[in-house]
């Protein structure tokens, strides 16, 4: 499983112009693509890894104050409670070591990777997360603003 994280002051999904999901406040933005040999496992672990990650600035903290938490961040979204909004993206497992037309061979069929992106999304919510989702399989427009920008990578 491989995740794009986002932290973002706001964010939302559109299919066909209506908004299937929205960041309601400040949070995360993920990018989820799910390879072939990932499991329930695999989606549990990430999700606790990203729940717990120290990403996001204290609301507290201004940047006239010299704080550092304010641009690195210090807290996590289970510290405040912070949304996530999750988008399937098949694409980030793109390889382009060949030709000039991507291969999608490492990703996951349809038949599995949905499956494992709702177990990634259910174990969010189990660990106390508010999480929003795109449509799976659709052809969405993503909107958000990066604050920061901060951008992760995680791959498990």
């Amino acid at each position: 499983m491989r995740i794009v994280l986002q932290r973002a002051s706001r964010a939302e999904v559109r299919v066909a112009g209506e908004v299937v999901g929205r960041l309601p406040a400040p949070g995360l933005v993920l990018l989820v693509g799910v390879t072939q040999t990932d499991t329930v496992s695999v989606a549990a672990q990430l999700a606790a890894k990203v729940w717990g990650l120290r990403v996001l600035p204290d609301p507290d903290a201004r940047p006239e104050d010299g704080a550092a938490g304010w641009s690195r961040g210090d807290l996590s979204c289970s510290d405040l409670a912070a949304p996530l909004l999750v988008v399937s993206q098949f694409t980030l497992y793109a390889d382009t070591r060949k030709g000039r037309r991507p291969s999608w061979q490492a990703a996951a069929p349809a038949a599995l990777a949905e499956p494992l992106l709702e177990a990634f999304v259910d174990a969010l919510r189990g660990l106390g997360a508010q999480v929003e989702t795109g449509r799976f399989g659709a052809l969405m427009e993503v909107e958000l603003v990066n604050h920061g920008p901060v951008t992760i990578c995680l791959e498990g």
